[in-house]
């Protein structure tokens, strides 16, 4: 599998896109006015304990308080059902704690006591003593030497802390384990002295920013080139190769190119389709993508595509093509949390399984974890992904001014009636000669034409004139009924 990553500086935003073999599949976006803080450490005060909810509210610093509930202020395995919050946390407590999840919508910053802090190689955990290694090192043999290794590289003063390896690990040598250990280690240190030197609430360690991550969490031995628009950038991407990642630092080019760089492989247009709801299939079938506040749900459908043999072969070659689109449309557009996909019903259950292999297989390439639960007894596919970012469409849009989000309309007829009810009000409220109606184009047009008739009614009801006004800045359902 060739792995390309292009990234484009611009003094507002930094944008990173992973291409595998010429395809988009991941896109990351970092605004200098909205930087994401996962990660990051801060000094908090706790404003506000939930002993109904186990949790409570902390102020870093941000727009909102940040959430933290009980397990994450005790070992996860240890919290038991007697213990409370308020044995933990007090209102006005000062408290160490570090990012694990974006504020999302209308959601504070997710957070947790159990630090911890990455390099190329490691994950150093200063107040977890243990040593474990990445899932996606399969590898018994390569898993038993990287944790020798850190074994022997523990000291008496880590005696309290821990280590996770990451997979860019596996192969790596005892030197550079050691030199990660070095460097954690000196952090670290340095983190602690701030944390004395601070008043709350402050910010104690930032994450690298987007770039730099990239080429600590992105880049792989798999990855071919690495390509940036910023000769500045390009500088302090090669430096931190030369430091950290020695074997991939002739793979960094600088782009100087006319051409933009997201141009290559389409990757603008890509963007701009995974913004729409619809996503087509090369067979002729489509997905529909629906994301709500609580949950996910991909929807796939034939189309027009009505293939060669016979119905059952037809859905089954459409639900393939579909988990394989999933996943890839999981991974672009950041999709997290509940994730409902109603595949297309078969009847053949071997065909369900090899349906299911297939989505699970799409996803082996993704860097956020994923857990599928398999068919429900709807028909149903049920998994989660872990969400820690806004997905694409909250990073790049909002909702709509017309509809709020909702992607619906009142129609012009519903608001005509709308309108005649409330001048209904206004008129046994207040005693006015005449009503003025303000609303869109398309709903004074309606009264003029198909509801004329009902406008004179009105009018002879209630015994006034009613005038209309076009106002051109109104949405469709916007109006106002004016007392003169």
């Amino acid at each position: 599998m060739s792995e390309d990553i292009l990234i484009n500086v611009t003094p507002m935003e930094i944008r990173v896109a992973l291409v595998e073999n010429g395809v988009l599949q991941e896109l990351y976006i970092e605004r200098s006015s909205r930087k994401g803080i996962v990660g990051n450490i801060y000094k908090g005060k706790v404003v506000r304990v939930l002993p109904g909810m186990q949790a409570a509210f902390v102020d870093i610093g941000l727009e909102r308080a940040a959430f933290i509930h009980v397990s994450e202020l005790v070992e996860r395995d240890a919290v038991n059902p007697s213990e409370q919050i308020g044995d933990y946390l007090y209102e006005g407590q000062s408290i160490v704690v570090q990012v694990t999840k974006d504020p999302i919508s209308t959601k504070g910053a997710r957070l947790t006591t159990h630090l911890s802090i990455p390099s190329r190689y490691l994950v150093y955990m200063p107040d977890q003593a243990h040593v474990g290694v990445s899932q996606r090192i399969e590898n018994e043999a390569e898993r038993e030497r990287l944790k020798q290794l850190i074994t022997q590289a523990l000291t008496d003063e880590d005696e309290n802390s821990g280590y996770i390896l990451r997979t860019a690990a596996e192969g790596a040598g005892e030197e550079e384990i050691l030199f990660d250990i070095k460097f954690l280690t000196r952090l670290w240190k340095s983190v602690k002295k701030r944390i004395g030197n601070v008043k709350t609430p402050a910010v104690i360690y930032e994450d690298l920013p987007l770039h730099l991550r990239t080429m600590r969490d992105l880049v792989s031995l798999s990855t071919e080139r690495i390509r940036i628009d910023s000769r500045e950038n390009f500088l302090k991407l090669k430096s931190f190769a030369e430091e950290f990642i020695p074997e991939i630092e002739g793979r960094i080019e600088y782009y100087p190119g006319e051409r933009p760089i997201f141009d290559l492989y389409s990757v603008e247009d890509e963007i701009q389709k995974a913004l729409d709801r619809k996503t087509p299939l090369k067979s002729g079938g489509y997905l529909l993508v629906e994301q709500t506040e609580s949950m996910t749900t991909i929807d796939v459908n034939t189309g027009a595509f009505v293939g060669s043999r016979n119905l059952e072969e037809t859905i089954y070659k459409t639900n393939l093509e579909a988990a394989t689109s999933i996943g890839r449309q999981l991974r672009l557009r950041n999709l997290g949390g509940i994730i409902i996909i109603d595949f297309i019903d078969m009847e053949d259950e071997e065909h369900q399984r090899q349906v299911l292999r297939m989505l699970e297989k799409t996803l082996e390439m993704d860097h956020a974890k994923t857990k599928i639960t398999g068919v429900s007894e709807l028909g149903l596919v049920e998994m989660t992904r872990k969400r820690t970012r806004e997905s694409l469409g909250q990073t790049l849009c909002e909702p709509c001014s017309a509809c709020s989000g909702s992607g619906l309309v009142k129609t012009p007829e519903t608001v005509c009636y709308e309108i005649f009810r409330e001048i209904l009000r206004a008129d046994r409220a207040y005693n006015s000669s005449t009503y003025a109606v303000l609303a869109s184009g398309t709903v004074i047009d309606m009264m003029h034409e198909d509801e004329s008739v009902n406008v004179a009614e009105l009018e002879a009801f209630i015994g006034k004139n009613i005038h209309f006004q076009v106002e051109t800045a109104y949405t469709q359902g916007q109006y106002d009924v004016v007392i003169r």
